[in-house]
């Protein structure tokens, strides 16, 4: 379908039922894009987030699929692609953690986080690219993490997830430069989300800023980096962590 910024096609987010996600979906609809809200299993907050977009006067639907599966890819674009047309936005947002002491994790921990984290945003970027490459125009926004580059005892498997996203990011972004497609990271910090609800006592002390950020501070980044605005823009992180890093 054409959308309301002249574009013939939709965005996708997965893991958007809630949190990062959620916000992100909800920034793409207000550019005017239809959005493809992406579960694995929280069909009740996909449903939730996709009637709220709706009722502010967006376009957006939900779409099921375990991205972590090789063969979830093709299933999801199939359907988006068959109700709003190509997919020239995707943000890899699905995330999982397993978090333990490098020494002391389980195969299936290890491999569950980077299949998650890592493997599915390469098959969602492949079959993605192919298409705004013809098109020449396309986004794509991974949602890394302070952790990628930045050492955090206890998240080894996460860590290099993250770290891998980045490379990955880059090297993709210089492939397709010449083809009008960006490929950029947004690598969060604290963020008020289900993945930090368990932050110790006191963790904050060392973010400058002082507080957590919100799923909205990531989501104003991610809107950039979609917007033409941003086509100049590309193989970079942007970091979003009030401070952490500096």
């Amino acid at each position: 379908m054409t959308t309301t910024n002249g574009h013939e096609g939709c965005a996708l987010v997965t893991g958007a039922s809630r949190g990062i996600g959620a916000a992100v979906a909800a920034a793409l609809a207000e550019d005017g894009w239809p959005v493809g809200i992406g579960y694995r299993s929280d069909e009740a907050g996909a449903r939730r987030v996709a009637e709220a977009i709706t009722a502010a006067g967006g376009t957006a639907a939900p779409v099921a699929g375990d991205v972590a599966d090789p063969e979830a890819a093709p299933r999801i674009f199939d359907e988006l692609e068959e109700r709003f047309g190509p997919v020239l936005v995707l943000v890899n947002n699905a995330g999982v953690r397993a978090d333990g002491l490098a020494v002391q994790l389980e195969d299936d921990e290890w491999q569950r986080v980077l299949d998650t984290n890592l493997s599915a945003a390469f098959r969602l970027t492949r079959r993605a690219v192919g298409t705004m490459v013809r098109k020449r125009f396309g986004r794509v926004v991974n949602i890394a993490s302070v952790v990628g580059p930045k050492a955090n005892a206890g998240q080894a498997n996460y860590a290099a997830s993250k770290a891998g996203l980045i490379g990955f990011t880059r090297t993709v972004a210089v492939e397709v430069a010449r083809r009008g497609v960006t490929v950029n990271a947004v690598a969060p910090g604290f963020i008020e989300t289900d993945m930090t609800e368990d932050l110790p006592a006191g963790v904050l002390d060392a973010v400058p800023a002082r507080r957590a950020g919100r799923p909205e501070d990531v989501a104003a980044c991610v809107r950039f980096l979609a917007s033409p605005q941003a086509a100049y823009v590309t193989g970079t992180t942007l970091t979003v962590d009030g401070g952490l890093s500096a």
